[in-house]
């Protein structure tokens, strides 16, 4: 297992790190409450075995099931080999006691009497206001100082400007969780973002390498650009390599599933280095980024001029999803992200055809004759 140094901190971290939100379940659908909890503790430990020192886990996955997996694993002396890492469910916080009540239900449910690295979930420009209005970050020191939380940081899901509002919020960060592949290079903290937390300090957990495995399994015009190409790697460890090549990157974090996925994964992290990848490589995946781009059925740049609409849909969110659906040729992944994550309100359903956001798009997109085609194909 290759090794990195996790910012600031003196702790080399695992290239790989052990992600525990897509564990295997009897039903067969990925986040579902219904582990498989033999199965997931072998995978846990094999994966700690090989050499993966980085455990992550959050409040809400696997319907709370995970954190209590997890705690049966790190049983038999496998806590004493690894980082654990979880999340305070700030989307449920409605008050600074909330705080310490799923910080003490998660020590319970880990079985632990500390949690080495502590994360904020999700959070974006809006619910950063909320913590500081509640004062959640004195919660979380009062927690560092009585020693049930090592570290803090932040998960995010937002864009790039709330991601600096929210470095820059606060002087003691010390880590953060991004979503970052080869083709979210402008979405969400992007590259701009990974590089300022970085020169911050921070050591920067990459999340969603794969994009969810879509772009493990690509249609058959992009994987054409991958057989081509005298390298031979499979698409997933291409995705792999062209994160750990960044130098800022600290580690990558897989949700694997079986002990194939594990064995597979940490062979690509054995073998990865910073600018591991030639200018060839790179040229090779930014056609494959083009490839997949120009899949894409809907013209939407997300410029969100035909924001906010009057009836609350988001419509660049929804655009963006039928696109996404086209583009990666995988239409379940994104019907569990619509019916989970839009709530009723912002959903493509709820457009009421008004054409006030057509008046202001400049591509043109007939976007009330989009919505319930979008609806349709994601309900």
């Amino acid at each position: 297992m290759k090794y990195r140094k996790f910012g600031k901190l003196d702790f080399d971290v695992s290239a790989l790190g052990m992600g525990c939100m897509r564990l295997p379940t009897t039903d067969g659908i990925g986040y579902s409450p219904n582990v498989i909890e033999d199965s997931s503790i072998k995978i846990i430990r094999h994966a700690i075995d090989k050499g993966i020192n980085y455990v992550d886990t959050g409040y809400p996955y696997h319907g709370g099931n995970s954190e209590i997996i997890l705690g049966k694993a790190l049983k038999g002396g496998y806590r004493q080999k690894v980082k654990v890492a979880t999340k305070s469910p700030i989307m449920m916080v409605r008050k600074p006691e909330d705080f310490d009540n799923f910080l003490n239900e998660q020590l319970k449910r880990l079985q632990l009497d500390h949690i080495d690295f502590y994360l904020l979930h999700g959070i974006g420009r809006n619910s950063w206001k909320a913590i500081r209005e509640m004062d959640i970050i004195g919660k979380a020191e009062a927690a560092i100082k009585d020693g049930r939380i090592g570290h803090l940081g932040f998960s995010f899901h937002d864009d790039h400007d709330a991601f600096v509002e929210i470095i820059d919020g606060y002087d003691k960060w010390e880590f953060c969780q991004i979503q970052y592949n080869y083709m979210d290079t402008e979405n969400q903290a992007g590259t701009k973002g990974l590089k300022y937390a970085a020169s911050k300090g921070l050591a920067t957990i990459i999340m969603e390498p794969l994009l969810g495995g879509r772009l493990a399994r690509p249609p058959k015009p992009v994987l054409e650009i991958f057989n081509g190409y005298p390298k031979k790697l499979s698409p997933a460890e291409w995705a792999f390599q062209w994160v750990w090549s960044r130098p800022e990157a600290t580690l990558i974090l897989s949700g694997m599933g079986s002990m194939e996925q594990v064995d597979e994964n940490v062979s690509s992290a054995e073998s990865s280095k910073v600018d591991l990848l030639t200018k060839d490589d790179l040229e090779m995946i930014a056609k494959v980024k083009a490839k997949f781009l120009e899949r894409a059925v809907i013209p939407c740049t997300k410029c969100n001029y035909c924001m906010p609409c009057p009836n609350g849909v988001n419509i660049p969110g929804n655009l963006e999803l039928y696109n996404n659906s086209v583009i990666y040729d995988d239409v379940n992944a994104l019907k569990v992200i619509y019916l989970r994550f839009f709530n009723e309100r912002s959903r493509a359903s709820a457009c009421t055809a008004c054409k006030e956001c057509e008046l202001k798009c400049p591509q043109n997109i007939k976007i009330s004759e989009w919505m319930p085609a979008i609806h349709d194909k994601l309900k």
